[in-house]
């Protein structure tokens, strides 16, 4: 029997003949196939079925390294025209002239204007209240235009989509200055503010934005330059002024951004744009292009009232004055202080009163002013002076001028009348001398007797009133006094028919005086009561013959005579309330020139 063989390499070759199985890959079935093995799928079936295969590698390189060029190639065109408008509309912008903000700045109003306080030193805080906005389509020129190609279109929408993603700019402002030609006006102080951006805007004023922002004014001291200018204006038709601003910068986006708006950024210097508009017509002035009428004209006094009181001599009063301004401005103002003052012939004047206006609002067409005050302490010049003149002329039916003066208008003072009551006020009331007879002492007639009268004082005069003497001028008649005789204006010239006397004492005759009943639409009442003693009765010249009937009918008449007496007097009153610096002499005041007229008994001693 024959042994095998040890090693497979002395065995001999197996040749195979026919479709033999093919052997299954062991430890030993080499990795890599000769080069000259030729592989196919036939030789590994199991492998195909285990292991599908694959694209190669360098296949799918070359693929995405395709896709990451046409990428990079579009991202990067798109980046570069971008960066291009970018750079194209930024140095437009940092080319834009003030002359470009001025026409892109559109702005209507102010429509309310709130004033917030008045300080001592004069200076005004307000918020103002307007429509505005900016067309930055005209600044950057990216607004369409019917004659714009394809191109100008496709790059005038990059820039409009630009300034909408923009969206608005802060402003901050350094002072502003208004100025009439070389004459400064007011400045301004004005907190930075966001405005809007807009492009393509419509007509009219639909996409303007309402805002509302603090204002600093500080009027000029000179208060005759803005009179001034105020009258001019109104004469041209026009307000026209410079604004000077010392520094403007504009930056991207709203106030506090912190995003890439804010790196889009310009500061002007030395700003000036000259501002024209038109004034426009106010109902109850004359049309503008004419004189300005005297402030006296536009005021009317509607209701007036003093008292007495404990605090001192209160004042109240509720008057209309024309609405100067147009109907789209609003005003509310704070109180706001006045000092009276009445001018006098021979020196500078007297302040009298300290008076304020209610906070009020602008009304069309005329606004009404809610006033409250007191009189201030006086001298007793001023009182037998100005004072006595002032109140004089008034129970007289005159007018008086005063003087107006705030201290937010340092060094201004407007000239003003108060009017004078209408109708004209019937102050002595009843006027009549009882018990009054006549005696000749050689060859002079002097008559006696007791006055009595009413002093009834005008409608809102609540006045705690006291007379102490008074001093009349009367003439006589010889029977009632004519009804188309006028006692204002001293001795009638020529004499009126029957007048035959006159009484005139040369001193003051000491008088009383008691409250008396009064009607509801009139002031405070007096009673008065005054002896005259021996006051010579000067006849008149060429009435002789009249006098001497009347003292027949006095002698020889059962009742006596009827006499009438006309003329006017003065009256020394004291005041309750009325605060008078006392340096020793008398706090009273002298009310002169009222008219009186009435019938009289005369009997014969």
């Amino acid at each position: 029997m024959s042994a095998l063989p040890d090693d497979p390499e002395d065995s001999p070759m197996r040749v195979d003949k026919g479709k033999a199985r093919a052997a299954l890959p062991s430890e030993r079935t080499p990795l890599l196939r000769d080069a000259h093995t030729p592989s196919s799928s036939e030789d590994y079936p199991e492998l195909e079925q285990a292991y599908p295969r694959r694209p190669p590698w360098r296949h799918i390189l070359s693929r995405f390294a395709y896709f990451l060029g046409l990428t990079l190639l579009f991202f990067g065109l798109a980046l570069a025209i971008l960066a291009a408008v970018a750079w194209s509309y930024a140095a437009r912008a940092q080319r834009v002239s003030p002359d470009d903000v001025q026409r892109a700045l559109v702005f209507r109003g102010p429509h309310r204007v709130d004033v917030l306080n008045v300080t001592d030193a004069g200076a005004i805080y307000v918020d103002v209240e307007l429509d505005v906005g900016v067309d930055a389509g005209t600044v950057m020129d990216v607004n369409s235009d019917r004659d714009d190609n394809v191109l100008d279109r496709a790059w005038k929408s990059l820039g409009r989509w630009g300034v909408k993603r923009l969206d608005r700019v802060s402003v901050d402002l350094g002072a502003l200055r208004l100025v009439d030609g070389d004459t400064l006006l007011a400045s301004l102080s004005i907190p930075p503010i966001e405005l809007p951006l807009t492009t393509n805007p419509p007509r009219g004023t639909s996409w303007l934005t309402t805002m509302t922002t603090h204002v600093l004014l500080h009027p000029t001291n000179r208060t005759m330059d803005l009179v001034h200018f105020a009258r001019k204006s109104w004469k041209d038709g026009y307000i026209n002024l410079r604004v000077d601003v010392d520094r403007v910068r504009v930056s991207g986006g709203a106030l506090g951004d912190s995003s890439w708006r804010r790196r889009i950024s310009q500061e002007l210097h030395d700003v000036s744009a000259d501002v024209k508009v038109e004034v426009p017509a106010v109902p109850g002035l004359p049309n503008p292009g004419h004189h300005f009428p005297p402030v006296s004209q536009l005021i009317t006094l509607k209701d007036f009232r003093v008292a007495s009181s404990r605090a001192g001599l209160l004042l109240s009063a509720e008057a209309t004055i024309v609405d100067p301004a147009p109907d789209t401005f609003n005003i509310t103002t704070p109180e706001l202080p006045f000092f009276v003052s009445l001018p006098t012939s021979d020196g500078p004047p007297f302040q009298i009163a300290s008076i304020s206006t209610a906070p009020f609002t602008l009304t069309h067409p005329n606004i009404t002013l809610h006033i409250s005050g007191q009189v201030l302490p006086l001298t007793p010049n001023a009182t037998h002076g100005v004072l006595s003149d002032f109140i004089s002329r008034y129970l007289s039916a005159q007018p008086n001028p005063i003087l107006l003066s705030t201290p937010y208008l340092l060094n201004y003072t407007l000239d003003a009348v108060f009017p004078a009551p209408s109708p004209r006020p019937r102050v002595l009331r009843d006027v009549t001398i009882r018990d009054m007879h006549i005696k000749p002492v050689g060859t002079t007639f002097y008559a006696s007797g007791t006055v009595y009268a009413r002093v009834v004082l005008p409608r809102g005069m609540d006045i705690d009133l006291n007379v102490s003497r008074v001093l009349p001028d009367v003439i006589v008649f010889d029977g009632e006094v004519p009804d188309d005789v006028d006692p204002e204006h001293g001795l009638p010239d020529p004499l009126p028919e029957r007048a035959f006397g006159r009484l005139q004492p040369e001193e003051w005759i000491p008088a009383d005086s008691v409250p008396d009943d009064h009607e509801g639409d009139e002031g405070s009442a007096l009673a008065v009561r005054a002896d005259i003693v021996d006051v010579p009765l000067e006849v008149l010249p060429g009435r002789q013959k009249e006098f001497s009937n009347f003292v027949s009918k006095v002698i020889f008449g059962h009742d006596g005579a009827t006499a009438g007496i006309l003329g006017t007097t003065a009256v020394g009153v004291s005041v309750r309330g009325l605060p008078v610096l006392d340096d020793g002499k008398p706090s009273e005041m002298d009310l002169r020139g009222l008219p009186f007229k009435g019938n009289v008994k005369v009997g014969k001693k």
